[in-house]
């Protein structure tokens, strides 16, 4: 099995050197390669016997604490959260996200500011001023009993309630006649 000869050659070997150096070699230092080889896969052997008695005594040890798979994974990902936010990379990024992050805050602000202004603007408008008056005027024909004011959306109201209530009573007066 193992120890014969006439091997495959690993990958990149060269099978002409392969027989050529088996040929150069001695018989004395061919037995001396085998024991060798043989004592090698052997260590092998019972390194990998011990790893699995290992492994199964840590099994074991974490079955008597309780420790489970899912908390076994929640710490390797905190760790690895912990390793990856340590990094130079990463703080660079962040530092860069966050001054992108104020740069975009200031200028949603800035945004705002400017369609406030508008609103005013329009609002001081003498287009504006007109149309208020007019709605104004309409609500006290309507309205009659509320005080002249209110904010704008107050009027609006009014004078649709005073519209709809309009239209009820000239098609009350209608059905009447």
């Amino acid at each position: 099995g193992l120890l014969r000869s006439d091997s495959i050659p690993e990958v990149g070997e060269d099978a002409a050197a392969t027989v050529g150096m088996a040929e150069t070699l001695s018989e004395e230092e061919q037995d001396e390669l085998r024991k060798e080889l043989a004592k090698v896969e052997e260590e092998i052997q019972t390194l990998s016997q011990v790893l699995a008695a290992k492994e199964k005594h840590l099994a074991e040890i974490k079955r008597k604490l309780g420790i489970n798979s899912l908390q076994e994974l929640r710490q390797n990902i905190t760790k690895s959260w912990q390793d990856v936010t340590s990094t130079t990379a990463y703080k660079k990024t962040s530092e860069t996200l966050s001054q992108a992050g104020q740069k975009a805050s200031a200028a949603f602000s800035s945004v705002g500011s400017v369609i406030t202004k508008k609103f005013e603007d329009v609002r001081n408008s003498p287009t504006f001023k007109s149309f208020e008056e007019k709605v104004e005027s309409l609500k006290s024909k309507v309205g009659g009993s509320k005080p002249a004011g209110g904010d704008f959306g107050e009027v609006l109201n009014s004078a649709a309630n005073a519209s709809a209530t309009e239209t009820i009573a000239e098609q009350t007066q209608e059905e009447t006649h």
